[in-house]
């Protein structure tokens, strides 16, 4: 079942500023990150619960699940899965202090 995909405005916000640094070094990578983001975004739309449910404990967390993007696995995609919908909240570099992002 394809379920639709939300991106939240610091999702998006965050797609932009991985691809502007990529770009830094290479225009072609991150033309490649961009699309393997939404190869990623079009699977978890296909199968809302294959991502690994996140243990967050503030409300801000509550739900999350995370998936890599493939070819880019340092790049994580924190979602949430509903019925009709997957609501992408967040794209972020798993070198990041994760558990103060969401809590």
């Amino acid at each position: 079942m394809n379920l639709r995909v939300l991106k939240h405005r610091a999702a998006m916000r965050d797609l932009a500023e991985h691809f502007d640094y990529i770009a830094l070094d290479s225009e072609a990578a991150a033309l490649r990150f961009y699309s393997a983001a939404e190869a990623s975004f079009r699977d978890l739309a296909q199968n809302s619960t294959m991502g690994v449910a996140c243990e967050f404990r503030a409300p801000k967390g509550k739900g999350l699940r995370r998936w890599r993007i493939k070819g880019f696995e340092n790049y994580l995609i924190f979602y949430r899965p509903f019925i009709d919908r997957i609501e992408i909240t967040r794209v972020l570099h798993g070198a990041r202090n994760l558990k103060r992002m969401f809590e």
